[in-house]
């Protein structure tokens, strides 16, 4: 006996039946999730040049298995905390570091 199994495809957005050959599935990440749509050609064409100036904009992110990419954080500038810390009732130098105190309430604030 043979069995024969046909995955049909409807496009995502228009609701119609996708023919073979003429379309299929994406998938795409956006803020650590990661998406799959069923588009035709035409739908799927219009997809990636929306997507190009960002694509080659980006770079390609490498993971192993079960690894969680984690975004690159950026910290405030040592000014830029002083001054919070001096609005705010702290007293710090004009020089050196921040001390952590002032650092982890001037996170936990913004």
């Amino acid at each position: 006996m043979v069995q024969r199994t046909e995955v049909l495809l409807t496009d995502d957005l228009e609701g119609t039946n996708i023919a073979a050959g003429r379309g299929g599935t994406i998938t795409f990440a956006l803020d650590g999730k990661t998406y799959e749509i069923d588009l035709n050609t035409k739908n799927s064409k219009a997809l990636r040049k929306i997507l190009a100036p960002y694509v080659e904009a980006a770079r390609p992110v490498r993971t192993s298995r079960g690894v969680k990419v984690r975004r690159t954080q950026v910290e405030a500038d040592v000014r830029t905390i002083k001054e919070w810390a001096r609005a705010n009732g702290y007293e710090v130098s004009d020089r050196g570091r921040v001390p952590n105190h002032i650092r982890e309430a001037f996170e936990a604030a913004n």
